[in-house]
């Protein structure tokens, strides 16, 4: 029952994401120029963005209990811990930990995009989510190859052979090849066992493609990240916490997520003040948006691949 109703949430949410994103097509069109400030972009990843992982520390709590463990503070010390070395990695490998982030960042926007809509489980399927994620990194580099590169330029990255190896895969017609082998696995999921429901698929394929068409990098991940993905992930785990009655479900996720969101917020506004130090403003907060994504994304998959785990060897 929960997931059918997850799935008809979801369904809904998507018909009405993609309405909108048709709907801002028709005002660039008509505006031919719309600025999104990137100031507006981290406000927005900041808050609507990081709450969808602000309930870690309650799944973390579950994890532990799984181990026997009771202190909390061990999960907070591992959390944060592979949070920093991220960081540090990143300043010492950019290039290697830019792209293992993009190949990781895939499949974790395939699989939480889509597998409330699959009931099995295999290789192939796990493919299919990366490929299916993999339009996230893709549309970008298709649509705005230069302006990608300059967010790869300003996230330390300072490769020329990273630089030459995209420049090879867009002469070579790689990245379009590569949406299509994207495009074929979004139809596969779809039309796999098929209901209305996976019409959410279809949705969510021509958003990407329209967002990213129409808009910057920065500004089409943005709105995708906090209005398809974080909103989407939000209302599964508000479903979790009341799966009688969303409205009060909606309320204990705010009050839940508030704490580490807010904490989240002031970390970053430090880092961000000290990075405009050494920075221009607009390279600071692409810093801070995509390696600081990086470095919470790498421990928030890590807890939901061991809880998974773990849970299906208890029950």
């Amino acid at each position: 029952m929960t997931n059918q109703l997850i799935k008809k949430i979801n369904l809904n949410h998507s018909f009405i994401f993609f309405l909108l994103i048709n709907l801002f097509s028709v005002v660039m069109f008509r505006l031919n120029y719309l600025d999104i400030s990137s100031s507006i972009c981290l406000f927005l990843i900041l808050t609507i963005g990081v709450s969808h992982g602000a309930l870690d520390n309650i799944k973390g709590k579950k994890l532990l209990k799984l181990f026997n463990f009771e202190r909390i503070y061990i999960f907070y010390i591992f959390y944060i811990f592979i949070a920093v070395c991220v960081i540090i990695i990143w300043s010492l490998l950019p290039a290697t930990t830019l792209l293992v982030f993009l190949i990781v960042a895939s499949f974790h926007f395939g699989k939480e995009d889509t597998q409330f809509l699959i009931n099995k489980k295999s290789y192939l399927i796990q493919i299919l989510y990366f490929l299916k994620g993999s339009l996230i990194i893709l549309a970008p580099l298709f649509f705005h190859f230069d302006d990608t590169v300059k967010i790869f330029k300003s996230l330390l990255v300072v490769n020329e052979n990273f630089y030459l190896f995209l420049e090879f895969l867009e002469e070579k017609k790689i990245i379009e090849i590569s949406i299509i082998l994207s495009s074929l696995s979004s139809i596969f999921l779809f039309i796999d066992k098929f209901e209305l429901k996976k019409f959410t698929i279809f949705f969510d394929y021509f958003s990407i493609i329209i967002l990213n068409y129409y808009f910057t990098p920065l500004v089409a991940f943005t709105i995708y990240f906090c209005f398809l993905h974080s909103v989407r992930h939000s209302i599964s785990l508000a479903i979790d916490l009341d799966e009688n009655n969303l409205q009060n479900g909606l309320k204990l996720f705010i009050l839940k997520a508030l704490p580490l969101t807010l904490l989240t917020i002031l970390v970053s506004i430090i880092v961000l003040l000290l990075l405009n130090e050494v920075n221009y403003i607009d390279d600071a907060i692409l810093k801070l948006i995509f390696i600081g994504l990086a470095s919470l994304t790498f421990p928030h998959i890590l807890l939901e691949y061991f809880l998974e785990k773990n849970e299906k060897q208890t029950n």
